[in-house]
């Protein structure tokens, strides 16, 4: 009898769980609209983006150049005459970069608040804020591998896989980047131009022509773009067509699952609320710097787009991850979001000033999680306790660790030298970004949740049937 009882009690958690489908498809449409409704206040109030199409064709010009260059004189000398002996204050530089460079790269925490102090100390460098927002989000990527949703799903050498393969894309770009932002620091400290020294630390030639124009003329976006299509390219070979990583997670039914449900989100979440960043029009023709001083909005617990603190999230949903064309699409789309429109940069700004980054998503909403696991929600039925109503209770929210308490430092390799750049396609993506209309995410953000607690209780249901069968 007792097989029975077992098989009885996991086949009504199926029932369970197909009675919510079609609540969760209609909170879906739901979502759909919100999103619209809010996107359309929040792009009204537009941010020039700055770009030079002056700038960017001289650009082209000289990546055109580079490549004549390289197919003249072959890959195995191209860029060789770079690298000339150095001044020993160059060399001193140099040291104290790749000082700082290996100090800062020790975690997703030290390198998420890298980007941010270089972004606030040079508001110019927007792509070092972009490049924090999306650093934030690889952290909590990484704490959902142990969360309370995916800890059921996917299997221990999966985690630790997928981890790897985030940990090292995060690691790469940061390796890559970082001395790149430093050098310009250095630059404007010196008050001299130091991106000679590029070739020190293996930046590919793409970019010298990028920071030396902005050495000059400060077109923020053009820079951006240009970092964008370098750093995908930069992990492109070293990570995304890593022959064990295709293997073991990009070909796995999981990561297609990911982006089946459309859960390969990136998310920004806001505080200021819109109404209050109008009033302040005029303080946003500035950089944003002097944004990150403006006080959160409080709110209170009746707000249907976000919980406590946090006053919704704009973002977007990349559909193909292992596509080079399509993540760099991603990231101009997704920097256009960020300082294309006045209210979403404002919001953006104060989250990121009054939020410190640990890697649990209590950060944004913690109404929904919760970093203490002895408190968190431990059920079968997850994707019901979503559905009752729009927050979870203090004793019934979704675990979601911090980084440090589920994740040890990992050291990297060397990494080879290699200059990627030999294909006129990154060239060709020299181009505006364009500002995307449907931006707000908070509710497809919670419906990819709602997914995910679906998955969950799927898969207790089965491992269930599996134990009172066996």
């Amino acid at each position: 009898m007792e097989p029975n009882t077992g098989e009885s009690s996991a086949f009504l958690g199926f029932i369970r769980l197909a009675m919510t489908l079609p609540q969760t498809t209609a909170e879906a449409v739901k979502g759909k609209y919100a999103c619209w409704k809010a996107s359309q206040f929040l792009i009204k109030d537009r941010r020039p983006l700055g770009w030079r199409e002056s700038s960017a064709h001289s650009i082209r010009d000289q990546l055109e150049r580079l490549l004549s260059d390289r197919s003249r004189v072959g890959d195995g000398m191209f860029g060789k005459d770079e690298r000339t002996p150095l001044l020993p204050e160059d060399r001193h530089i140099v040291e104290q970069i790749r000082e700082s460079v290996l100090e800062a790269n020790r975690s997703n925490i030290t390198r998420t608040k890298a980007y941010y102090d270089c972004y606030r100390e040079y508001p110019e460098l927007h792509w070092s804020f972009l490049a924090h927002m999306v650093s934030r989000n690889a952290g909590w990527n990484m704490t959902d591998l142990k969360g309370g949703l995916l800890s059921d799903v996917v299997t221990d050498p999966l985690r630790e896989d997928m981890y790897q393969m985030l940990e090292r894309s995060n690691a790469l770009i940061f390796l890559d980047a970082y001395p790149q932002l430093l050098l310009y620091i250095h630059s404007r400290k010196l008050g001299r131009s130091l991106f000679h020294l590029l070739p020190e630390f293996r930046v590919s030639a793409f970019m010298r022509p990028f920071w030396e124009r902005f050495w000059i003329e400060r077109d923020s976006a053009l820079l951006a773009v240009g970092l964008i299509i370098n750093e995908q390219n930069y992990i492109e070979g070293r990570v995304i067509r890593n022959s064990y990583f295709q293997k073991n997670i990009l070909d796995s039914p999981v990561f297609a699952l990911h982006g089946r449900f459309q859960m390969n989100q990136v998310i920004f979440p806001m505080l200021v609320e819109p109404q209050a960043t109008v009033q302040n029009s005029a303080a946003h023709q500035q950089e944003p710097s002097s944004l990150a001083d403006e006080p959160a909005a409080e709110t209170d617990g009746s707000d249907e787009a976000c919980s406590s603190g946090c006053r919704g999230m704009v973002g977007l949903i990349l559909e193909h991850f292992s596509n080079l064309e399509e993540r760099i699409g991603f990231g101009k789309a997704l920097y256009a979001i960020l300082f294309g429109y006045k209210d979403v940069l404002a919001g953006v700004q104060s989250f990121a000033a009054e939020t410190e980054h640990r890697g649990s998503r209590q950060e944004y909403w913690p109404k929904l999680f919760t970093s203490n696991k002895k408190a968190a929600l431990n059920s079968a039925q997850e994707s019901q306790e979503l559905l009752k109503s729009e927050w979870l209770p203090q004793d019934k929210r979704l675990y979601s660790p911090t980084l440090n308490e589920v994740w040890q430092d990992m050291p990297y390799e060397p990494v080879t030298r290699y200059d990627w750049f030999k294909s006129k396609k990154a060239i060709d993506q020299v181009a505006r970004p364009k500002r995307p209309i449907l931006i707000e995410m908070t509710h497809a953000h919670r419906y990819a949740i709602q997914k995910t607690a679906l998955t969950h209780d799927a898969e207790r249901a089965v491992t269930k049937t599996a134990e009172k069968v066996h």
